[in-house]
């Protein structure tokens, strides 16, 4: 088992390829009682259109799949997998974003029959024609559940409003009438193909053995059966530089309006060490304009433009869960798409939209001075030394980060590498060309 150690962490990460594909990462770590597993699949819901495993030609599945099968996968021949971790003393989760989907548990006992637990249901696929019917219901209330959230609606509104053919401008749990039209046979096709051991990450971190851990892992994996390892081919999405729509009101009842800016990045990186430097950059440079100790923020508060519910992101990562969507307000970028947000609430919208569009057009003017990026860079720098506290945010953060060919245990090098330049390099994605805006207005 190869030791990977982390100098600026001071932590080491103990790495295993199985012979079957799969990548196993365990962090151990001492004097923690909680154990965080998290076991993650390339598929998430803009992977619709693909060519199955030991098949030649592209088909197109319902929009949604990966979060309905996401559902199904819980089902288990004798009951239900959280069900069977709840008696291990463990709980479960589980959630479906744009481009993967993960299935977790957090336990301060049973570790190592909490992670068999783990791979056995997420590597047995136990439906019926009678089980997908009965979950079509389920997933139709939570789809109508979000389409009457006004924050749900904004910030998706936002992003659908850039793409004309991009599958992330569609939900990512679909539509009642997707949902409606899947079927058994769909969802063991999308199974068998993304399911597959070399195309999924198992992470686990906390009050672990690794050598023991990864024994057993193996012991686990040796006694199954899997289809011969195949690259998989999924459809490249021809996108237009332009917006799909400028500007889309919403009427809703919200007690005040909302409104989110979105901008489209055309730019696309493949580079794994270009992509984080760029995101990162970003992150750097949000903090420093919009953070709450900023003066451009408190400027815009005094004034009256912004209140406390005005955010800004280069990409709002969205995962439905079994519990709520997760937002996340960090700086990322998925497979093969990027954007920038900004927004908030505001009674007069008309002046928030303003603000921020003269903001764009003018981000240039603004000088970046170098006591206040090095405190920002600071920042970064302990926030993200100070994550590695907790299991949930190592895990997660490892995961995201993965399948993008970055390892989360270098982001602290490369912040420390990050320089204005390179803040200065980024004002140009905020483009007006590329913007647009999405307002939810209050029903009067």
């Amino acid at each position: 088992m190869e030791k990977i150690y982390y100098q600026t962490l001071k932590e080491t990460l103990f790495h295993e390829k199985l012979e079957n594909g799969l990548e196993v990462y365990l962090l151990p770590k001492v004097g923690f009682e909680k154990t965080y597993g998290l076991f993650s699949t390339n598929f998430g819901s803009i992977d619709t259109t693909f060519v199955p495993l030991g098949q030649k030609e592209m088909v197109k599945v319902e929009d949604g799949i990966a979060h309905f099968l996401e559902h199904k996968m819980f089902d288990m021949e004798n009951g239900d997998a959280a069900d069977e971790f709840a008696k291990l003393g463990a709980s479960s989760n589980a959630f479906t974003s744009s481009s993967r989907t993960a299935y977790l548990f957090s336990t301060t006992t049973n570790e190592n029959a909490c992670v068999e637990l783990l791979l056995d249901f997420v590597q047995s696929l136990d439906i019926t024609d009678e089980s997908v019917e009965k979950e079509k219901g389920i997933i139709c209330q939570e789809i109508k559940m979000y389409d009457d959230d006004p924050d749900w609606r904004v910030y998706f509104g936002a992003i659908a409003n850039l793409y004309h053919n991009h599958p992330v401008r569609i939900d990512i749990a679909g539509t009642c009438d997707t949902v409606n039209n899947t079927y058994k046979d769909m969802l063991e096709l999308c199974y068998h193909t993304f399911y597959h051991p070399h195309n999924m990450m198992l992470f686990v971190v906390g009050n672990i053995q690794p050598e023991e851990l990864v024994d057993v892992i193996k012991e686990n994996q040796n006694k199954k059966h899997f289809f011969p390892e195949t690259s998989i081919q999924r459809k490249k999405i021809e996108e237009p530089e332009s917006v799909a729509v400028k500007e889309q009101i919403d009427i809703m009842q919200v007690e005040m309006n909302k409104l989110i800016v979105s901008i489209k990045i055309n730019d696309i990186l493949t580079n794994p060490q270009e992509k984080i430097k760029r995101e990162l950059s970003f992150n750097l440079l949000f903090d420093l304009y919009f953070s709450k100790s900023s003066v451009l923020y408190n400027e815009w508060l005094s004034k009256g433009y912004i209140n406390e519910t005005f955010k800004a992101n280069s990409l709002l990562i969205l995962s439905w869960g079994s519990s709520r969507i997760k937002l996340k307000e960090n700086i990322t970028q998925e497979r093969d798409y990027a954007f920038i947000l900004i927004g908030g609430d505001q009674d007069d919208y008309h002046l928030l939209q303003k603000t921020i569009f003269d903001f764009i057009e003018h981000i240039d003017d603004l000088v970046i001075e170098q006591e206040d990026f090095e405190r920002i860079k600071r920042k970064t720098i302990g926030n993200f030394i100070n994550s590695y506290n907790s299991p949930e945010s190592i895990a997660n953060s490892f995961s995201r980060y993965y399948f993008e060919g970055i390892c989360s245990f270098e982001l602290v090098d490369y912040v420390s590498k990050i320089t204005i330049a390179d803040l200065n390099e980024v004002k140009k994605y905020f483009n007006k060309e590329y913007a647009s805006t999405y307002i939810v207005k209050k029903d009067k």
